[in-house]
Parts: C-alpha cells; structure tokens; sequence
C-alpha cells in the first residue's frame, strides 16, 4: 500500500513526488516510457516570469518565478545554471507589452544591448530537465508501466489490479487520461528543442521567437513550444524533425548570428496547456453526480465549488504549456499542502472551473 501514487513521471508528477517523499510519505511515481521521457526530457527548462502588462496568469508566473528560482537553488542547486536573460519583444504590440512591465515590475533590471526592439534584462536562469526530475523522483518508487485501469476500493484506489494506494495524483499531460471527464480538456501543444555547436558566444539567456541557452563548452541549445497542431495520438504523419530544426533555427537567428553551426541532438515531446492559459490543479469533479443534484443551481456568475461532488482522494496537477519548470515546484507545493492539511487551492487553479463553465452551457 502507497501513501500516494502519482501518474506521469513529468516535471509536475516528479515535484509532487518530491515534495511528498519529504514528507514521509510512501510514493508510488507511475510512467509507461519512464522519469522524464515525454514534453520535460525535450524541454529547454528555462526558469523566466511572463512579460505581459497584467493578468492572473502573470501574476501567478511572478510568484511562480521566484520561487522556483529560489527552489532550485536551494535543493537542486547541481542542476541549475544561473543566467541574466534578455528578453526582446518579437513585434510593436510587444514592444508596448514590455514597456509596461518594466515601468511596473520588481525584478532588478539590467542594461541590455541595442536592439531593434524593445527589451530587458534580468537574473534567471534554466536546468537540466532530466537530471532534475530525475533528483526530484529519487526518493520515490519509479514503476515505468502504463496504467490502464483505476478503480476505488475500500477507501483506497486499486492501480492495474495489482497496486493500492489511498491518494492518487494524475499528471498525465496532454496524453489520454485513464480518467475521461468531459470538462477537462487539455490542449497538446509540441515542443522541439536542439542542441548546436557553434562558435558564437552567448552570454545571455535569450528569449525572443525561441529560447537560446548561454554558451557552454561551444554548445547551446535552442527550443520552442511552437506547434500547437502536431499531436502524436492523432497525426496522420510523423513529426517532420528537418523541418523543425530549420524553423528553430531561422528563428533564433532573428534574435543572434549563429555562426559555424552543427545540430548535435534533437529532443521532442507533447506538452499540456489548458484553454484558459491557466494550470489546473486540485481534485476533480465528478460530472454526472454533480449534474444530477437538481439543489445546484448552475447558472450563476459565482458558483459555489464546495456543492460539487468530487472523485475520492484523486487530484490532478496539468496544463502548465511551456512553463512547466517555472510552475512545477510552486503548484507541487500548493497541491501537497492540499492533500496533507487540507488547505484550500485558489480558485482560479481548480479543475472545477472548467466544470462550472461545462455546466452552465449544458
């Protein structure tokens, strides 16, 4: 018997494991190809807030930010490479955006060189995905086997008939989940990162089209969360990888002059966005109970998420699109504090949201 048994061994699945395991408690970490092998593996992992004017998810990537950044430096500071990132905007409506960041925001700037566009400067930095989530889900039991059937039983969830756990956490991503709820709906949206050898030097992080790393040992990688039509369940073809590589690069090259450059790795993967830009973390509704509780009164402006019916000791953690390691550590600990001591989730992040909305269309 597992205290909690987590499903999909992403960057999200791994900070849950972590944050439980130091908890003391007994986790089981489940993934069909294993720790890191989907969207995480191919992610560049840079650690950056949003530049937007305002917003919730702003805000909430703010905070994110700086927790994270302290996170990793603290607890996983072998995987961590600190940066100044410049950040130029792609266009004029960009250049407005960042403006107005800068004329508000808290972070430290600093002087950035002359560019067409308006940009910044700040202290950040990126990871090493794999070898993170790899440290994060040590502590773990790491059992790399697809699940296909989940049933509650006496107080606790039964995993392909053959594990039990009392809580269980989906981390799915954008792949089929082996909990099918109308009202969740995830957005795959493909990641394609490379690595070069060049010799250009960069000193900074850069984010403009795409994401460049600093130079190290003549190598940097380059990555994007760019295409939000290629999905590897349901295309007809397979992802065209040469193409990928080309638009990465005639991308990056908007932003620095790569010279001498040789593609040494490619790393792709799915990863998982919602449709309101938000993450989606917290239990989940049951939708014909709560539909069919006629006391409820769906067409409001506020619903009430504590009239909902909800599945038994069974959370999920999902849709963090390209800022899943920026994210992870922060919602790991929110969903922990959750689960362990009941502390309330913001409403803005709970799966219920996206119930509320489902129902009052209906």
């Amino acid at each position: 018997m597992y205290d909690v048994a987590i499903i999909g061994a992403g960057i999200n699945g791994c900070a849950c494991a972590y944050e439980l395991t130091k908890k003391g408690k007994r986790v089981a970490l489940f993934d069909k190809e294993g720790v890191a092998s989907g969207g995480s593996g191919a992610a560049g992992a840079f650690i950056s807030p949003k530049f937007s004017k305002s917003g919730e998810l702003k805000e909430l990537l703010h905070t994110a930010f700086v927790y994270s950044m302290a996170f990793y430096e603290k607890e996983f500071p072998q995987v961590l490479k600190k940066s100044k990132l410049l950040h130029i905007a792609k266009d004029e409506a960009d250049d407005k955006i960042l403006r107005v960041y800068k004329e508000n925001t808290d972070l430290e700037l600093f002087d950035t060189p002359d560019n067409e566009r308006e940009s910044l400067c700040i202290n950040a930095g990126l990871v090493n995905a794999k070898a993170l989530c790899m440290g994060m889900a040590k502590s773990a039991q790491t059992i790399k086997e697809e699940v296909t059937s989940l049933e509650y039983d006496d107080d606790s969830w039964i995993i392909n008939e053959d594990y039990r756990a009392k809580e269980v956490i989906l981390s799915t991503g954008a792949y089929k989940s082996i909990i099918q709820e109308p009202y969740i709906q995830l957005r795959g949206i493909w990641g394609h990162r490379i690595d070069v050898e060049t010799t250009t030097q960069n000193v900074h992080s850069i984010h403009q089209e795409v994401s460049i790393s600093p130079s190290e040992d003549g190598a940097l990688a380059i990555g994007a969360t760019h295409n939000v039509h290629y999905h590897p369940e349901t295309a007809t073809e397979v992802y065209d990888v040469e193409e990928g590589r080309k638009e990465l690069l005639e991308k990056a090259s908007r932003s620095i002059k790569l010279e001498n450059v040789k593609v040494v790795k490619d790393y792709t993967g799915l990863r998982s966005g919602s449709f309101d830009y938000l993450p989606l973390v917290g239990s989940l509704v049951l939708s014909r109970e709560t539909l069919q509780n006629k006391s409820i009164h769906f067409q409001t402006k506020k619903p009430n998420f504590q009239e909902y019916t909800y599945y038994p000791q069974l959370s999920m953690i999902n849709g963090s699109g390209g800022y899943g390691f920026v994210l992870a550590p922060y919602l790991a600990k929110i969903l922990t504090e959750n689960i362990l001591s009941d502390i309330e989730i913001p409403k803005g992040l709970q799966p219920a949201r996206f119930f509320a909305r489902f129902a009052k269309k209906l």
